[in-house]
């Protein structure tokens, strides 16, 4: 049975379709077509419904093309994404979809006969599943439907077929060669990357990236990282688009020229460095007053700051009632006090209820003023970015260095995106984080509240474990951030988070493995990081109430890497 993936069907394939067999119909017509329309998740969740907003598009894993479905199932819903679909009365039809991660099923109904449903249990690579139908006497159209299982992890499913005759709806047209690139741009240069972004090409799936005109890499995204450069060189570069229907030609050739020396902003750190949360809140963790957080932090990010009804502007209460009477002076007295300990002191954006956006040129000034201005006021470092609803890479590096020309080279830049924001550089996180990759601090990805996850290997692996932190560690070393702009986020308690508590050793085995090569699981990365930045935990309040065993232990781990 052939697998009808993002590659349209049209003549050539139709053809080939002839020596298929369906039962009860003898062999294929030339005409059967896939009447699933945007059967590969090409644009978006277009004529798809996911019950309880359960369903979103992501860019990795894909079986092919740019996009696949990702579906999590919560409570009492299961995730379930369905589309109606067009079909002949009185036809057969086969079902297929590729599927990868928690239990997934594939299903239709409405088919007027009887209606027929297939399933497997987890699975770590795509697998196809695949069963048929018949229409009855008066149906013309039917139901095609995934779904995953209550209190399971999230599925993946990608290149949905329906196969048979054309039930007056048509397939999805055939790609045709994208259009060039315009709008190349060098986004930011270190003594060995640069950075390139362009403009989307409608109809594309990929671009391909070429160095002095010599393919160089492929990617989803509109943007690139280009490694491994000699400091103070020139180089050209340019984009072309790609689908199935073929390659675009050369964009226009921009040049991109290396630094003499290398990037990363922050100020005066050390060299491997701790980063906790404090609560601006009151959550049943341990109320504190910053004077009152362990000396094993070096970066302190205060959560958070509260949106304004000016787009992409933030400002910041501290919660003196919430805090038993902790007042402005005091906590402006206590960052004056971190300094001269050699703390950082930042102020975090976003978290799990954050609503700020910066998605055009305005909001993003907006969001430099406002943060600037609180650094003025309580004498904040700079910015942790929290934002776990979304990001809009373009105007969030715009920001970003918007806010960095105020502030100057001691500005210090965190993220603590969640997983799936980190698999792949084409995610609007990532994207950021190697647009301002000459003033960005660190990377504290958030290893917990995760479902299953692939590691750099390819592999699918689960939170919980030394290789769940190492394989995704892993991702992004190996994608363009420098060793000292990563560090591992984790809860500091089982209270922290609602999954993902590792204990103390298991964080000190991952920093072990990531920067020696030694206490790894069965994943061992290709080469060690010893310049690995350390971890970061949410957060400080949750650390005191649990007698301070995750500072204490990881805190002291990472100050005694070599």
């Amino acid at each position: 049975m052939p697998v009808l993936g993002k590659r349209r069907l049209w003549a050539g394939v139709a053809l080939a379709a002839l020596a298929l067999s369906f039962a009860g119909t003898g062999q294929a017509s030339a005409a059967d077509i896939n009447n699933a329309k945007n059967a590969g998740f090409e644009s978006g969740l277009t004529n798809w419904t996911c019950t309880a907003g359960s369903g979103t598009t992501v860019s990795s894993p894909v079986h092919s093309g740019a996009a696949a479905l990702k579906a999590t199932p919560a409570g009492q819903d299961n995730a379930q994404c369905s589309e109606s679909v067009a079909v002949k009365p009185n036809s057969t039809y086969t079902l297929s979809a590729w599927v990868q991660g928690g239990y997934s099923y594939l299903g239709v109904t409405g088919t007027g006969t009887t209606d027929v449903s297939t399933w497997t249990p987890d699975t770590t690579s795509w697998k196809q599943l695949s069963t048929t139908f018949t229409t009855g006497a008066s149906t013309t159209s039917v139901s095609v439907y995934t779904h995953g299982w209550y209190g399971q992890a999230a599925y993946y499913a990608d290149d949905i077929s329906v196969y048979g005759p054309d039930g007056g709806g048509g397939s999805d047209p055939a790609p045709t060669v994208p259009a060039t690139p315009t709008g190349v741009s060098v986004s930011s240069t270190t003594s060995s990357s640069v950075s390139l972004a362009w403009s989307a090409v409608s109809g594309a799936t990929g671009y391909n990236v070429y160095q002095n005109g010599t393919k160089i890499t492929a990617v989803t995204g509109t943007s690139a990282t280009v490694t491994g450069l000699a400091a103070s060189t020139s180089y050209s570069f340019q984009v072309t688009a790609t689908n199935s229907a073929g390659e675009s030609g050369k964009s226009t050739a921009v040049t991109g020229t290396t630094t003499a020396t290398g990037g990363g902003g922050g100020g005066t750190l050390p060299k491997h460095a701790v980063t906790g949360y404090w609560q601006n809140f009151n959550n049943g963790a341990t109320v504190q007053k910053l004077s009152a957080v362990s000396s094993q932090y070096d970066i302190i990010a205060v959560a958070f700051a509260d949106a304004t009804s000016t787009p992409g502007a933030v400002s910041f209460t501290l919660d003196s009632s919430g805090l038993g009477g902790y007042t402005v002076d005091q906590f402006k007295a206590d960052i004056a006090a971190e300094h001269a300990a050699g703390k950082k002191v930042i102020i975090s954006i976003g978290g799990q209820n954050g609503t700020i956006s910066v998605s055009d040129s305005t909001s993003a000034t907006n969001f430099a003023n406002s943060v600037y201005s609180l650094m003025q006021t309580y004498g904040f470092d700079g910015v942790d970015i929290d934002l776990e609803n979304g990001i809009n890479a373009t105007y969030m590096t715009q920001a970003l260095r918007s806010l960095s020309s105020k502030a100057g080279s001691s500005l210090v830049i965190t993220m603590a995106p969640q997983t799936i924001d980190m698999q792949s550089t084409s995610n609007a996180y990532f994207q950021t984080a190697l647009n301002i990759k000459d003033i960005l601090t660190v990377v504290n990805m958030q290893y917990y509240n995760s479902g299953t996850m692939l590691g750099c290997d390819g592999k699918v692996y689960g939170q919980g474990t030394v290789d769940f932190l190492t394989a995704l560690a892993c991702i992004q070393l190996q994608g363009g951030l420098a060793p000292s702009q990563v560090g591992l986020g984790l809860p500091a308690s089982t209270s922290a988070a609602g999954s993902g508590y590792v204990s103390p050793t298991i964080v000190n085995n991952a920093l072990d493995c990531l920067t020696a090569g030694t206490n790894c699981g069965t994943f061992k990365p290709s080469k060690t990081y010893p310049d690995l930045r350390g971890a970061m935990t949410w957060s400080t309040n949750w650390d005191a109430a649990a007698g301070s065993s995750w500072s204490n232990s990881v805190g002291a781990h990472v100050h005694a890497l070599p």
